[in-house]
């Protein structure tokens, strides 16, 4: 009986696995839509009131997406206030959703992504995840590893997709 030889784990791939760039930290949503009267209008007065008394604190840490899931009109400045008093405690505020909030987090991951290790390899974009990676971020990973890699392929050494080879 011949010897069972492991021929992924001889190969020279080089997994990409996005999950372990994952940022520890909550991600929290604040819908502003509370803060309105009737859900409705902005009132200066009182909702700068409400930022007032809001407990900021409570953010240390976070990942913050703000919204106001009303079919309020909002100025601007509302949520630029907001981000004033959050900017001491989160690690990362935007505007939109908490699937807006991950993509923005991966964008900035991906774009500092130290790509050396990858040059002239084969390298597997790791597909399945327990964390909410954005779908963008296979996209970014896939694009700012082209000029580098040998090749790209997508999913698990024993079942991938190829994706990129170059000539």
């Amino acid at each position: 009986m011949s010897e069972i030889v492991n021929r992924v784990a001889q190969s020279k791939l080089v997994t990409l696995d996005l999950e372990e760039y994952y940022p520890q930290g909550s991600r929290l949503q604040i819908d502003i839509k509370d803060w309105l009267f009737e859900s409705l209008i902005l009132k200066e007065k009182e909702f700068r009131n409400q930022i007032a008394s809001h407990n900021w604190e409570q953010y240390k840490d976070a990942y913050v997406a703000l919204n106001c899931s009303s079919d309020a009109i909002i100025p601007g400045w509302a949520f630029m206030l907001i981000s004033t008093k959050l900017q001491p405690y989160v690690k990362k505020v935007v505007l939109g959703s908490l699937e807006d909030l991950e993509t923005t987090v991966f964008q900035s991951i991906i774009e500092n992504l130290e790509v050396s290790d990858f040059k002239d390899k084969p390298v597997i974009i790791k597909g399945c995840s327990n964390k909410p990676i954005p779908p963008n971020a296979y996209l970014w990973a896939t694009i700012k590893l082209q000029p580098v890699a040998k090749s790209i392929m997508y999913g698990e050494a024993c079942s991938s997709v190829p994706l990129y080879k170059r000539k």
